[in-house]
Order: C-alpha cells, then sequence, then structure tokens
C-alpha cells in the first residue's frame, strides 16, 4: 500500500509544489546517458517528474507505482502520453526489455517490507534485457538522517495556485532499526482540513543491499555517491549479466 501523501488524491495533487527541487534526479539523468539507455523502467514513478525527464529526451518510459492518485496526476502532465503508465508493483509488468531500471528519491527505502522488496529486486531483473542495470539510492543508516526530521526543521507555509496556503510539517513517530516512521501534517488554509500521511523507511546496510543484490543474480558494479546528498547516501549500480 503506498503512503497517504502519494494515495490521497488531494495530498497527490500537492506532492510536486512542495517538493519543487528534483535536483537528485539530476544523478539518474547522468547515468541514463552514461550507459546510451534508450529504454527505462521507473519503478515508483510517483507523480512522474523523472519519467517526463526522460521522455522529454526521447527515451522510452515504463513508469509503474501502486497509488492510483500519484499516476492520475502524472497522466494530467504535459507530455504524458508519450509514458506507458502502470499502476501496480514492479512484480505487475508486462513482458519487457529496457536498458535500466530505476527507484529514485526514497522508493527503495519505502520498501520496508523484506518479502517485498525481494520481489521487487525480481521484478526488476525481470524487466531487464541482459546487460542492462538496476539503479537506486538508499541513505548510510550511520548518518542517522532522522535526527533532522523535526517539526522545527521542517516547518513551512507554501502558496499552491488553485489550492491556497498549505501548512506541512513532519514529525518522528518512531525509530527501531532497521525501521524509522514519521508523519508528515498538511493543513488546509481554505478550510482547515487536516491530513496526515505516516511512512516508514528501512534503512539498510551497504553490505546488506549488495548481499541482496547478487542473491538474485545481479552484478554489483559501484557504489557512487549522491551529489546532492554527499556522504549521506549511497547510490547502486547494479547490472543483469
Amino acid at each position: 500500500m503506498a503512503d497517504d501523501c502519494f494515495a490521497h488524491p488531494r495530498l497527490a495533487a500537492i506532492y510536486d509544489p512542495l517538493a519543487p527541487d528534483r535536483s537528485d534526479l539530476d544523478t539518474y539523468l547522468r547515468i541514463t546517458e552514461e550507459f546510451g539507455a534508450h529504454r527505462v523502467l521507473d519503478i515508483g514513478c510517483g507523480t512522474g517528474v523523472f519519467a517526463l525527464l526522460l521522455a522529454d529526451r526521447g527515451v522510452k518510459v515504463v513508469a509503474v507505482d501502486p497509488a492510483l492518485a500519484s499516476i492520475d496526476v502524472a497522466r494530467a502532465k504535459p507530455g504524458s502520453e508519450r509514458v506507458r503508465w502502470i499502476c501496480g508493483e514492479a512484480t505487475d509488468l508486462p513482458p519487457l526489455q529496457v536498458d535500466l531500471a530505476t527507484m529514485t528519491a526514497n522508493v527503495a527505502q519505502a520498501i520496508a517490507d523484506p518479502h517485498t522488496w525481494q520481489k521487487t529486486l525480481r521484478g526488476a531483473y525481470e524487466a531487464l534485457r541482459p546487460g542492462g542495470h538496476l539503479i537506486f539510492e538508499t541513505r548510510d543508516p550511520d548518518q542517522r538522517a532522522w535526527e533532522e526530521w523535526t517539526r522545527e526543521n521542517s516547518y513551512r507555509v507554501t502558496e499552491i495556485p488553485g489550492v491556497g496556503s498549505v501548512e506541512s510539517w513532519v514529525q518522528l513517530v518512531e525509530v527501531s532499526l532497521p525501521l524509522v516512521t514519521f508523519r508528515w501534517t498538511y493543513r488546509f488554509a481554505a478550510d482547515g482540513q487536516v491530513l496526515t500521511s505516516d511512512s516508514t523507511l528501512r534503512f539498510r546496510e551497504r553490505e546488506e543491499v549488495e548481499q541482496d543484490l547478487i542473491a538474485y543474480g545481479y552484478v554489483v558494479e559501484g557504489v557512487r555517491d549522491a551529489p546532492d546528498r554527499p556522504g549521506r547516501e549511497f547510490v547502486f549500480l547494479a547490472r543483469r549479466p
């Protein structure tokens, strides 16, 4: 099940205005060019920002996400007809032979259930052509990013056209490593409605991720730094032989 920030129609509609800086996607765009990928599977595509960036560059994209509300937002964007949108999981895909599969931002960590994580790795593997790559990021647990997830650090008021002012902030709910749960709160000034969205991320150690990839047949070609969060994340590059 997708978190409410992606699955609730009112929250999915404001996701992009609340997170306008997507410079984190630059890493994935560069890797797409580096590998000369012409066909990409975007797992956990959300509101379609990355998928549409790829489509603008002439890449054929299949984008999958379990949250229908987010898929609906993506489909309403200009150029969306160039992307094949699928509401579902990485295990719900038709036969594919893509050059690259991606899980951007927190997608890999949001797959907190070990069984679902294993199925996702298998689904991505089956979607890749021989020699194709899987790229994703995960936060280094040693950096303890959750310690910064407080109302004081996150509170803001955002003016959104057609919606009005929206207050938002995050609060930590529970740390039970490797799982960390937090709650986003949203207050709409137009009608006073308050909505919340709880999320749980799994903070995997680098060695654990490498072992998982190898177990499902991947070759781990490298682990890079995330330029937008230097020293705080691992970006995994794995290849289907």
